[in-house]
């Protein structure tokens, strides 16, 4: 009977590993910036999307808080958001990446794992843009955009590049 089940206990022990070794990667990396603020990475997801909404007349500075480990957007010199670690979609990237490789097939994998991780950075971008633009011109629209709106993208974007890694890349051979 165990035998029925050992294609999918197999995924699923390289999707735990796979997930457990990032996840302890990536806390191991938050841990080597306690004292400095926000980490590297979260600082240049913060300036990107300043740029953008710069470049879209959504005037905006950052402003550091080093003690709280956070950034806050000013749009228009008004405060809009501010941006923490989780900000940055490290942690659903490792979901995906954790996710994709479980159902390892090759070379393809890396590709796909490479062209997901740039879809997600683009859409997370996208996502705390639209965030400032709803806090700063619709701020009533702020906290159903916030909790619900904008996770449901970035989220759904995972989703969405699931499907397609199953149902184009990963499963293939098997439908023919």
């Amino acid at each position: 009977m165990l035998k029925d089940f050992k294609p999918v206990l197999g995924i699923l022990l390289r999707f735990i590993v796979i997930y457990l070794v990032l996840l302890f990667g990536y806390q191991f990396y938050l841990n080597s910036f306690k004292e400095t603020g926000l980490d590297p990475y979260s600082r240049i997801i913060g300036e990107q999307v300043c740029f953008i909404q710069n470049s879209m007349r959504y005037p905006t500075q950052l402003y550091d808080d080093v003690k709280s480990e956070q950034v806050w957007f000013y749009v228009k010199n008004d405060y809009a958001t501010r941006m923490v670690e989780g900000c940055n979609a490290i942690s659903v990237m490792i979901l995906f990446l954790a996710f994709i490789f479980a159902f390892y097939k090759g070379t393809k994998t890396f590709v796909f794992a490479f062209l997901g991780i740039l879809v997600l950075y683009i859409m997370n971008l996208l996502r705390i843009t639209g965030l400032n633009i709803v806090m700063t011109d619709y701020k009533d629209y702020g906290k159903i955009a916030h909790d619900y709106v904008f996770p449901a993208v970035i989220y759904g974007t995972v989703v969405l590049l699931w499907l397609v890694w199953i149902k184009f890349f990963a499963l293939k051979n098997e439908d023919s």
